[in-house]
């Protein structure tokens, strides 16, 4: 297994001494695999496609890459990194936040939603390093707010859904407002064709990095099932479960809204600490709902597949499937939030006998092992 052999460190990464601090002080021990890949080529200043899905340490990859990289007596904006959506946005610049607070760097939100005027004041100050939406930001550029000439690396996170969300045309647009020396960097789960479409129009011989499906890190998270014979007492062994069990924090998926929101009504009835998250929230919803959960204010969050891409809870011990996610790709996803750079983790799946045989697909593709729950599920999540 590449994550076992690979035994670098962060200091062996040669990095600035203020940089390894805001590393360490954010709670990462030892670089992932795709830290270990990407980190280098990226300080090189070399482009680079990634293929890396959420739980393999992606997004502190690209962040460490360019803070390494930035001039911070340089101030104008070099690092450019788009995300598809605004908590993702969120997400990367917390990161950015966090690893460069011991650094002399600014960085900003760029993000839809949000006034124009607020932000081309805060684009007056030069900061950075950027982190935004597709949309604002081309748009920002184009209005001549957000300048480019000194930009020196623009990185994609999760390209292809970028590109699935019908964002190839503001794609192509920003990469033609950057100088022919920019690096270009894509981070993507998958590589699909308009991905390849992509580096092959603007790409220059790119480093390729691949995390293997094997190396994944469904490793150090435990994977339980609980078999209930009819759907409907799903609600009762989801409370049932979280009487007998002391957990900081937890993320239950549940694949409708419809079911989501009668699940929430009802663990507000019995006074649970539950916020939820679904598509049609707005964004400053969406926003409050994961500042509440991240703060602790709510200790439960349910959420549709909205969330099972890339969203970071340092605190996060147990994923419960309330239901299966519908794609088997989409299980790495959800359950790659607990157990991240190498703090363990639990998920819980509930089952009726006819998910059984598609759970076993999932262990199959992941040629992984989901156990029977045992009665002490509480010592798991307390070690």
């Amino acid at each position: 297994m590449a994550e076992e052999t690979t035994k670098e460190t962060f200091d062996s990464l040669n990095l600035k001494e203020n940089l390894l601090r805001g590393i360490y002080s954010y709670g990462f021990e030892n670089p992932s695999y795709i830290q270990t890949h990407s980190v280098p080529p990226l300080v090189k200043g070399t482009d680079l496609i990634a293929q890396a899905q959420s739980g393999t340490g992606k997004t502190g990859a690209f962040v460490i890459g360019s803070l390494q990289k930035l001039d911070e007596e340089e101030k104008s904006t070099q690092i450019l990194i788009i995300s598809p959506t605004h908590e993702l946005v969120h997400q990367s610049y917390s990161v950015v936040t966090e690893l460069s607070k011991y650094m002399d760097v600014t960085s900003l939100e760029v993000i839809g939603g949000t006034s124009v005027n607020d932000c081309k004041r805060d684009l007056n100050s030069c900061p950075q390093v950027i982190v935004g939406s597709p949309g604002r930001v081309l748009d920002m550029i184009q209005r001549k707010y957000l300048f480019t000439d000194k930009i020196t690396t623009l990185i994609f996170d999760e390209a292809d859904e970028i590109l699935s969300q019908g964002f190839k045309d503001t794609i192509y647009h920003i990469v033609q407002f950057m100088s022919t020396k920019t690096q270009i960097c894509l981070y993507s789960a998958t590589i699909p064709e308009d991905i390849l479409e992509l580096s092959d129009k603007f790409l220059n011989n790119p480093a390729k990095i691949l995390v293997k499906k094997e190396e994944l890190t469904l490793e150090g998270i435990l994977q339980f099932y609980v078999n209930i014979k009819v759907n409907d007492w799903k609600y009762n062994v989801l409370t049932d479960l979280y009487d007998t069990i002391s957990v900081s924090q937890c993320i239950i998926y549940i694949n409708s809204k419809n079911k989501l929101m009668e699940v929430y009504r009802s663990l507000i009835g019995e006074n649970f600490p539950v916020g939820y998250i679904h598509g049609e929230l707005s964004p400053p919803e969406r926003e409050e709902t994961m500042n509440q959960f991240k703060t602790g204010h709510t200790r439960i969050l349910l959420s549709t597949d909205l969330l099972s891409r890339g969203i970071d809870i340092q605190q996060l011990s147990l994923v419960i499937n309330f239901d299966l996610p519908r794609s088997k790709e989409t299980y790495i996803h959800r359950i790659g939030r607990s157990g991240r750079y190498g703090r363990k983790g639990v998920a819980i799946n509930l089952v009726t006998d006819r998910d059984i045989p598609y759970m076993k697909e999932i262990e199959a593709f992941y040629d992984t092992k989901i156990e029977e729950m045992p009665n002490n599920i509480g010592d798991y999540l307390n070690n």
